[in-house]
């Protein structure tokens, strides 16, 4: 099974080429351009590098969210678009979710994805890595950093991967002490999208590009200030 993923949910920007859940190639890319301009060539330049075109693909995924609003829907546009072109299923993924099993081994049991959601708020869950997958221990959502880390169990290793692990890195500390991992990894995250999509694809899970929907845990800054 080919699987062609896609992250455009945080700056770091990044698309992947999969054969049977095996990396066969990635591009990351982490700079001032938008993303709506960086993503086609990316995925372009994996095809043409394995000489393959859409409709040699077997399934898309994409991370769905959560994340920056623009981000996501420029993802889910682009994999839509092709999907729809190549009449190929699609499975969204959970951003938080393709970070944390960056953290999966041996040693790591409790994994925290956290991203910034901006207005004081961040994006984040608990997951715990069990023989049959990751269960989560704490909801991914939108939440209080405050709230959120109160959740947390303070007799327990827990490791942090994200972007809005970092602000809250002495925060984090002070409530778990020694407790606390960080371990270093690359915030790309487009490789752990087509696993993910890999196995839920090989389930049968996959959407079409009309059924694929964005992951959101809260509404946009417009629709707030949208009057009702």
């Amino acid at each position: 099974m080919i699987v062609l993923a896609a992250d455009t949910t945080t700056p770091s920007g990044s698309a992947a080429l999969l054969r049977d859940g095996v990396l066969l190639g990635e591009v990351n890319l982490e700079t001032s351009a938008t993303h709506s301009v960086r993503l086609f060539p990316s995925i372009d330049f994996l095809l043409r590098a394995h000489g393959l075109t859409a409709h040699d693909l077997d399934g898309y995924a994409v991370a769905a969210g959560p994340g920056s609003f623009t981000g996501i829907r420029i993802g889910l546009a682009a994999v839509k678009s092709l999907a729809l072109a190549s009449g190929k299923p699609a499975v969204p993924v959970s951003t938080l979710e393709a970070l944390a099993a960056k953290l999966a081994g041996p040693q790591a049991r409790l994994a925290c994805p956290i991203l910034d959601a901006r207005r004081g708020q961040i994006y984040a869950a608990l997951f715990e890595f069990r023989a049959g997958g990751p269960a989560e221990l704490i909801p991914q959502g939108a939440y209080d950093p405050s709230d959120f880390l109160a959740r947390l169990p303070a007799h327990r290793v827990v490791s942090f991967i994200g972007n809005g692990a970092v602000p809250y890195r002495e925060r984090i500390r002070a409530h778990l002490r020694d407790k606390a991992r960080f371990p270093p990894r690359s915030p790309f995250v487009a490789a752990e999208v087509g696993r993910l999509g890999t196995e839920a694809l090989g389930r049968g899970a996959g959407v079409s590009a009309r059924e694929l929907q964005p992951l959101y845990f809260r509404k946009s800054q417009a629709e707030e200030k949208s009057p009702r």
